[in-house]
C-alpha cells in the first residue's frame, strides 16, 4: 500500500469487489426519511445513515476493504495510521476482526470519545502535536519504518477510496436514481468513492461535496484545479481539519463531482440539532455537513430526489451539550 506508483486508479469495479468484501461484515445502514425536513427544503431527501456503520462511520468501509487486502506477511507485521478519529477506530476495529496488529497515530487533542473507543479496539495509540506543528505523517511513516508496519492513510488510497463508495452503491441500490447526492468531505475519500457509484448507477446525478467553511481546502482545489494547502482549520467538524485533498482524491474529484460548498459552524449545528430533535439521530458535526448545505439551501433541491450522506455519529456528549446550549 506505500507504493502509490504500483496502484491502479480506482473505478467502479473496485467499489463492486470491495461490497463483496464488506457483504456481512459492514453494516447494510438504513435509509432514513423526514417529511419535517422534506417540508422545510421542498426536495424528497433520503438519509444514508452511516453514524449507524460499525464503529459509528463510513470509514468502516475502507479501512477494511483495505486490510483485507494485505498478504500475510503485512498482516503479521501489521498497520500504523493517522487520524482524528473515526479512521483511528476504523482500522482498529478492522485490525481487529482480521488479526492485525495496528498502532493509531492520534492529535493529543483528539476527542476523548474517539482515542477510548479506539483503544478499546484494541490498538495502541501514539499522539502527536499538531498545535506544535508535528506532522501525523512524519510520525507514522517513523513507526512502519522501525517496525515494518504498512500504513494505512485516513482517505488517500484506491483500497480506502473504494471501500467508501460501497455506502453510495447501496444508498442507489435501496432508493434508486438521484437528482443529487451531497455528502461530506475531509480529504474526499468518501467524496470521491460515492462520486464513483453514482457516475455508474445513477446517470446525469450532480454530486456534490460539502466542507467547513473554516476548512475549504478541497474547495479551493476543485476551483484551481491544483492541490491547495491550508492551514489546520479551526472548526467543529473535526473529521473534516484535512489542509489539503489526496494524489489519488483530486483527480477523482475534478472527474466525478460537480460542485464543492462550505457551511459554517453555525450552520452544521443547526442541522445536528434538527438531526437530534426530530429524526432522533446522533449524527456528530462532520457527519451534519451534507445535511447542513441542504438545509441552508446551500445547492438548489426545491423539487428534487437528494440523497445526503450522514458520515458518522461519534460526539463527546458533554462537547455536543455545550453547542446545543
Amino acid at each position: 500500500m506505500n507504493d502509490r506508483a504500483s496502484v491502479a486508479a480506482v473505478g467502479y469495479a473496485d467499489v463492486e469487489a470491495a461490497a463483496s468484501r464488506l457483504e456481512g461484515v459492514a453494516h447494510r445502514t438504513p435509509v432514513a426519511t423526514s417529511s419535517q425536513f422534506d417540508a422545510l427544503t421542498g426536495a424528497q431527501v433520503f438519509f444514508k445513515c452511516e453514524n449507524l456503520q460499525r464503529m459509528g462511520a463510513f470509514k468502516f468501509r475502507g479501512a477494511y476493504n483495505a486490510l483485507s487486502q494485505l498478504g500475510a506477511d503485512e498482516r503479521r507485521r501489521g498497520v500504523v495510521a493517522f487520524s482524528s478519529g473515526n479512521h483511528a477506530q476504523a482500522v482498529a476495529l478492522a485490525g481487529r476482526l482480521l488479526g492485525v496488529p495496528a498502532v493509531i497515530v492520534m492529535p493529543a487533542d483528539a476527542p476523548t470519545v474517539k482515542v477510548a473507543a479506539t483503544r478499546g479496539y484494541g490498538a495502541e495509540v501514539v499522539f502527536y502535536d499538531r498545535a506544535a506543528g508535528q506532522s501525523r505523517e512524519e510520525v507514522a511513516k517513523r513507526i512502519s519504518a522501525e517496525r515494518g508496519a504498512t500504513v494505512v492513510p485516513p482517505f488517500d488510497h484506491p483500497w480506502v477510496i473504494a471501500g467508501q463508495g460501497t455506502a453510495a452503491k447501496e444508498l442507489f441500490e435501496d432508493v434508486g436514481p438521484l437528482d443529487l447526492l451531497l455528502t461530506p468531505c475531509g480529504g474526499a475519500g468518501l467524496l470521491s468513492g460515492s462520486a464513483i457509484a453514482a457516475a455508474r448507477l445513477s446517470p446525469g446525478i450532480r454530486v456534490i461535496g460539502v466542507e467547513p467553511a473554516a476548512g475549504d481546502d478541497v474547495q479551493r482545489s476543485f476551483r484551481a484545479k491544483s492541490k491547495q494547502h491550508i492551514a489546520v482549520p479551526d472548526t467543529i467538524a473535526d473529521g473534516a481539519r484535512t489542509q489539503s485533498p489526496g494524489d489519488f482524491t483530486l483527480p477523482l474529484v475534478l472527474e466525478h463531482v460537480h460542485d464543492i460548498v462550505t457551511v459554517t459552524d453555525a450552520e452544521i449545528v443547526e442541522a445536528m440539532r434538527f438531526l437530534w430533535e426530530r429524526m432522533k439521530l446522533v449524527v456528530e458535526p462532520t457527519g451534519a455537513l451534507a445535511a447542513a448545505a441542504v438545509l441552508k439551501g446551500r445547492v438548489e433541491v426545491r423539487d428534487r430526489r437528494v440523497g445526503v450522506i450522514l458520515s458518522g455519529g461519534n460526539v463527546d456528549l458533554k462537547a455536543v451539550a455545550t453547542l446545543f446550549a
